[in-house]
């Protein structure tokens, strides 16, 4: 499978130290990964009509939320690019562009690529020309807001990863600065994942969320594959990187992951179908 030979390869290390010492950026160096290892130079018109894929990053400029998709890209202050031909390669790469090694990516325009009128107030250059995008999660961690305005069903899937306490956080400012990162990018995350599951519980919205942390016990869906909590930690405290991955390490991860969307869905969305036998990969457990 092409995206578990990604998941084969180290690509963060080097292409961080060949941002640093070669011409181009960091970014530029990820988006050349990702074309190489897995989308070649396919583009967002190579998408299917449906499901309808969004892919989501941060513009750094206008602090709103830059969405790639096939029928248009779009910030609601800059304004709609209709059809675009942009390489999944750096739609992708701008929307893992994790900061702040990895940030920005960079996407080069033209004023003329916009359908007029349709930014709020900065359809303008520079805004229109060169645009420096942050990862997705920087705006919305769980990608809720493409939905949440359009669909009473919202199902949430979340493979973050919870901060850990630090009882002697460092007081350098490289490396402050980065926990103070982390502690805003867990807030955010915290207050979309209340405004989900107020939302489910208020009856506004129907659906399910399930994590990445979460414990199958509290999902009362009968017959759920056995996931032992103790084993689930373990996978979800699984560093989240650019790197290799071994594949029994793999296989765990898409184990649980079908587990607990199994669960989640089976409890709260479609209580009648029927329960899995196994695992996808049953000889590698979690």
């Amino acid at each position: 499978m092409t995206i578990r030979a990604i998941a084969n390869e180290t690509i963060d290390r080097g292409d961080i130290l060949r941002g640093i010492l070669l011409p181009g950026t960091i970014g530029d160096y990820v988006v050349a990964s990702y074309r190489r290892y897995l989308f070649g130079h396919a583009t967002l018109q190579d998408l299917p009509d449906t499901p309808r894929f969004v892919i989501n990053a941060t513009n750094v400029q206008s602090g709103a939320l830059w969405r790639f998709s096939k029928p248009y890209a779009w910030d609601w202050r800059v304004g709609k690019i209709a059809h675009p031909t942009t390489e999944l390669a750096l739609a992708v790469g701008a929307s893992s562009a994790s900061p702040p090694l990895l940030s920005p990516a960079r996407l080069t325009l033209k004023d003329s690529d916009f359908v007029p009128g349709t930014g709020f107030d900065l359809q303008k250059p520079p805004f229109t020309e060169h645009v420096y995008l942050t990862d997705g999660g920087v705006y919305d961690n769980l990608g809720l807001e493409t939905a949440w305005k359009v669909y009473d069903t919202i199902l949430v899937s979340d493979g973050g990863s919870k901060i850990a306490a630090d009882p002697e956080p460092h007081t350098d400012w490289v490396r402050h600065a980065l926990r103070i990162n982390d502690l805003i990018d867990n807030q955010v995350r915290s207050l979309r994942k209340r405004q989900v599951i107020g939302s489910y519980e208020a009856g506004t919205r129907k659906g399910t969320y399930w994590g990445i942390r979460s414990n199958i016990l509290k999902y009362p869906a009968p017959n759920a594959l056995p996931c032992p909590v103790d084993r689930t930690t373990v996978l979800a405290e699984y560093t989240t990187r650019l790197a290799n991955v071994p594949a029994i390490t793999q296989e765990r991860l898409m184990n649980w992951g079908y587990a607990i969307c199994d669960a989640a869905m089976r409890a709260h969305v479609i209580s009648g179908a029927p329960p899995p036998d196994a695992f996808p990969y049953p000889a590698s457990g979690l």
